[in-house]
């Protein structure tokens, strides 16, 4: 009996030391992006290029993706307001019908944006990917983030740790219910991200490099 109690003790004690690395990183985050972020077209600084992070359209309901719609909405925004002259599109194309880039280009199209303003990166699996590549593949070390709040900090922070200069123009986002898991998932990429970081961990590809121009 006591030698399960022990157990017991020692697995609460792992389990608190967890949600307080959670925390702690998620507070990191926070703190080292503060003031980097913006929501309104007015206040941000321009730049030559908008790094527009890729989803979904649709969640699976079918329904139209609210996180994708929002986005799509932010980036419309900064380049009908001259704050960015060109978006590179950034997401996954894992499969011949699953094509994050495409999708969002020819939405982006649709509302106005011209077929040459817009770059694609088909590689961005993750947003380490993205950002990593934004800078090697397309040669760019200041940029414009273009997501929700969460995922522009996250974005930042890998940012500003291989040597770029980058702000986030936030997205609008959901209401709790709609991203309450999306937020739990958060928490846990950025512990994931931090690790990343300290190991070095590397794009799933590399290739040529490509000029924005």
């Amino acid at each position: 009996m006591k030698k399960l109690r022990k157990m017991i003790q020692i697995f609460f004690i792992l389990i608190l030391v967890l949600v307080i690395i959670i925390f702690s990183v998620d507070f990191l985050v926070n703190k080292d992006t503060e003031g980097s972020t913006f929501s309104s077209v007015e206040r941000i600084a321009s730049q030559k290029v908008g790094l527009l992070l890729g989803t979904s359209k649709y969640i699976r309901r079918g329904e139209l993706n609210k996180y994708y719609e929002n986005r799509i909405d932010a980036a419309v925004a900064l380049y009908k307001a001259g704050k960015i002259n060109y978006i590179l599109v950034s997401g996954d194309n894992g499969t011949l019908e699953y094509n994050e880039p495409i999708t969002m280009k020819n939405d982006l199209i649709e509302r106005g944006v011209q077929e040459e303003c817009i770059y694609l990166d088909y590689a961005g699996f993750r947003t380490l990917d993205s950002v990593v590549r934004c800078k090697e593949i397309f040669g760019q070390t200041e940029i414009i983030v273009i997501s929700q709040k969460w995922h522009n900090q996250r974005a930042i922070y890998i940012a500003e740790s291989k040597g770029m200069k980058a702000t986030g123009f936030n997205a609008k986002d959901v209401s709790v219910s709609y991203g309450f898991k999306t937020q739990m998932r958060e928490k846990l990429a950025r512990c994931k991200m931090v690790l990343d970081l300290m190991f070095g961990k590397r794009p799933k590809f590399g290739g040529e490099k490509i000029e924005i121009e």
